[in-house]
């Protein structure tokens, strides 16, 4: 309408006349609130804390917090916002094979399958740090995550003595060929412990690609972005960050729950055979029912 009233000179009465047009909806400004602002405002702080996150784990937390939005509302404003949105990268086919391959031995329950391997950072004053995250490679919940400056085979089997304590043994544990994980004292422990070991094809870490996976992640959300002035500060954030991994971070594979919400998922009910001359107290007649954790 503006632009035909400057070309032809004219009145807005008359152009509105000619094209048809109300007049009242020229000066019409609508009058609904502005319902995504605050949701914006929360995505904005959500994304400051967790940089690392695109917008359907941003969409999660904002479920999660109580807000009543659908997926493809926070990527439209996260789009009209100019945020940046991370594209699923092209998937590749590996040549690598192995008998101990998690897609050959691919973990079926929880306690079945855990997987390590080390990580590398350093102190402010140059000085290494080795990092030792332990995974349940069904749950993807962080069992361990120790630091010091060095840790020798030894390390590893108290480590894994504590854990069996605390989880109890699982049937395997996947890693690579490194000298601590191979050396005499880890595999004797883990044979006299029932536990057997699933090492992968030298130079094929794709074989273990939840250690991979998990270590990458921590490599972003974490190592990059905190400066360890002692191995002690280390140790307390990197206790600090499994906790979160655990119970605050959403995992896709898991259907952007939590590996705590989906171990605690996983309890079924379990019907029992009734013994003979027990009392029933169950739901239902001739059945007991105990819940799992």
């Amino acid at each position: 309408m503006r632009h035909v009233q400057r070309t032809l000179d004219v009145s807005e009465r008359r152009a509105c006349r000619v094209l048809g047009q109300a007049r009242s909806t020229q000066r019409y400004e609508s009058k609904r609130p502005d319902l995504d602002r605050l949701l914006v405002k929360r995505m904005e702080e959500l994304g400051r804390k967790y940089p690392w996150y695109g917008y359907r784990r941003i969409w999660k937390l904002l479920v999660r917090e109580g807000w009543r939005v659908n997926r493809k509302r926070v990527h439209r404003l996260w789009k009209e916002a100019g945020w940046q949105i991370r594209t699923k990268p092209k998937k590749k086919r590996r040549l690598g094979s192995s008998e101990n391959a998690s897609t050959l031995h691919r973990a079926q329950h929880r306690g079945h399958v855990w997987s390590y391997d080390f990580v590398f950072d350093r102190t402010e004053d140059g000085r290494q740090l080795k990092l030792l995250p332990i995974l349940d490679e069904y749950t993807r919940e962080c069992l361990a995550l120790e630091v010091d400056r060095s840790i020798t085979g030894e390390d590893v089997v108290d480590t894994l003595a504590y854990l069996f304590e605390v989880h109890g043994e699982p049937e395997f544990i996947r890693s690579d060929n490194g000298p601590e994980f191979v050396s005499e004292a880890v595999r004797s422990w883990l044979k006299a412990s029932g536990v057997r070991t699933l090492f992968i094809e030298p130079g094929s870490p794709w074989e273990n690609p939840y250690s991979e996976s998990f270590n990458s992640r921590l490599r972003d959300e974490f190592l990059d972005r905190e400066i360890f002035t002692s191995v002690t500060e280390a140790e307390i954030l990197a206790e600090q960050h499994r906790v979160y991994h655990n119970l605050d971070r959403p995992h896709s594979s898991l259907g952007y729950l939590t590996p705590a919400e989906f171990a605690t998922s996983l309890a079924e009910p379990v019907l029992l055979p009734r013994v003979a001359g027990e009392a029933l107290d169950s739901p239902e007649e001739g059945e007991a029912v105990l819940t799992l954790s």
